[in-house]
């Protein structure tokens, strides 16, 4: 078999000490798979994708990308195997999006070297991919917050990792950009990319998710195939509310009150 595209073993991590926010956090991600995380605020989703990202140092535990230690890969090396798709980014410049995207490319570029015509297909490209191409010449600080999310999805596309993390992807999207975005990440599954999204949305997770990691304020944090992890039972004791699983129309549905 071979060896996960991430892996943490009984990782713990906090800001501040004797008090953690993530303990014994064990999972393997399989490529070309799915895997939603899960769990009310304060558990400590985010704060995963940052380590995952060697962002920050966990207290102890492992993890490793594709068998080998973190920490052997340098900071571009692991800007070639993954790339962050974050809630939201503060643009101070008036970037146009096809410059906005082509900062994806940095990991593949030789210090201080400019992109090449390669860079720019690749970035146009991830562009045409989630649908914004014919914005390309159009200012950053100008767009709509759920075209920002399109366009940061677009330039960690650009940037052609091998594992795309996502944060809260469709947290800013009206409807049809968020049928739109989950087509898109079943495209990229289809592609071979693996992807570890955080996400709030019941529907969204259903959707899309192979996998699901479930982060429960002090309780043992749980992992496995979306069908076993993600029950009425496993939900209603993580969110502290009577939830529901329900079909309506061949759809599963989440139901609370």
């Amino acid at each position: 078999m071979n060896a996960a595209m991430l892996s943490f073993q009984n990782v713990s991590f906090g800001y501040e000490r004797n008090r953690p926010i993530l303990q014994g956090v064990s999972f393997d991600l399989r490529p070309g798979r799915i895997t939603a995380i899960l769990g009310p605020n304060g558990v400590g989703k985010t704060t995963l994708l940052y380590l995952a990202l060697g962002w920050l140092s966990a207290w102890n535990g492992d993890i490793h990308i594709d068998g080998h230690p973190l920490r052997s890969y340098s900071r571009l090396e692991r800007g070639r195997w993954l790339a962050l798709v974050p809630q939201s980014e503060h643009t101070p410049f008036d970037y146009t999006v096809l410059e906005y995207v082509l900062m994806g490319r940095a990991p593949h570029l030789p210090p201080l070297g400019m992109p090449t015509s390669a860079d720019y297909a690749a970035a146009l490209l991830a562009l045409e991919q989630v649908g914004v191409d014919a914005l390309a010449e159009h200012p950053v600080p100008q767009m709509s917050s759920g075209e920002r999310q399109l366009v940061l999805l677009a330039r960690a596309i650009a940037q052609s990792p091998r594992l795309l993390l996502l944060d809260e992807p469709t947290a800013h999207l009206d409807l049809r950009n968020k049928s739109r975005l989950i087509q898109i990440m079943r495209d990229l599954r289809a592609q071979g990319i693996t992807l570890l999204m955080t996400n709030h949305e019941p529907e969204v997770v259903l959707a899309l998710a192979d996998d699901v990691l479930l982060l429960e304020q002090g309780g043992a944090p749980q992992f496995g195939p979306l069908e076993q992890v993600f029950t009425a039972e496993s939900l209603s004791r993580i969110y502290r509310l009577p939830i529901r699983l329900v079909d309506v129309d061949g759809h599963r549905q989440v139901l609370w009150t």
